[in-house]
């Protein structure tokens, strides 16, 4: 065998030994780990819920964001946006809760809980709460239901929205000589009588506003009388910051 070629066979490899790029690796985690050690020292609230919000199932929240401080780009949000994501994630567990409480009534169909662009919407039957042409509320039929429904909406997470309450009636017209002259009329007195056993039951006055639309605002056709049943409802929103 030639010389040059046993020579070259003692020659050490070339290269980093591979150890090293282990070792690389842990030095870099290392470094990391110290330099988001002292950088959650110096950030703020909103810089410190962005970092959390980045981690999908830590704990109890909700994560899968993107670190950048800056738009993010597949939600289209910014910092400041997420207190507003965090009232939507209210909204959502407030729907859930509402389903779950009130599933003996969805059942029976004396109550319906929906969302549109105004919020999460509780709708109570009128049939249920009211006797035809009447605003005075049937308590001892209800009494459980405005109970469960005052318990949600003191919720804590909830402690910041607005509430509506909406009467509505079908196109049947009221007597002009009696206490209610109009639908109008009628559909202001329901909601007030619902906000008043709400009101008796613990709920915050501060949080609420009261309403009657009268027909106008119909779910269904008021030919049948099922569609004018339906339409006669008094709904409890919870409603969204620009609904407010």
């Amino acid at each position: 065998m030639p010389a040059d070629r046993r020579k070259c066979k003692k020659c050490p490899p070339e290269g980093a030994p591979e150890y090293m790029l282990t070792y690389g690796d842990m030095l870099t985690l290392l470094l990391t780990c110290f330099v988001m050690l002292l950088t959650t020292a110096r950030v703020d609230g909103d810089e410190l819920r962005l970092i959390l919000a980045a981690f999908p199932g830590l704990g109890n929240l909700e994560g899968g964001n993107t670190l950048e401080a800056g738009p993010l780009a597949e939600l289209g949000n910014t910092i400041e946006s997420l207190p507003s994501m965090e009232r939507g994630r209210a909204l959502d567990e407030a729907r859930r809760e509402a389903i779950s409480i009130f599933n003996p009534e969805i059942q029976s169909q004396q109550v319906r809980v929906q969302e549109d662009e105004r919020g999460l919407i509780i709708s109570l039957a009128s049939d249920a709460f009211f006797r035809e042409a009447s605003a005075e509320v049937n308590i001892e039929q209800t009494r459980e239901i405005l109970q469960k429904l005052a318990r949600l909406l003191n919720n804590e997470e909830l402690d910041q929205r607005t509430f509506r309450i909406e009467g509505h009636t079908d196109d049947v017209p009221t007597n002009p000589d009696g206490p209610w002259p109009s639908n109008w009329d009628l559909s202001v007195a329901r909601s007030l009588n619902v906000f008043k056993y709400l009101q008796e039951f613990g709920v915050d006055e501060d949080q609420f506003q009261v309403m009657g639309l009268g027909d106008t605002r119909p779910l269904y056709d008021n030919d049948t009388a099922e569609g004018r049943a339906y339409n006669r409802r008094v709904d409890v929103i919870i409603l969204t910051d620009g609904h407010l």
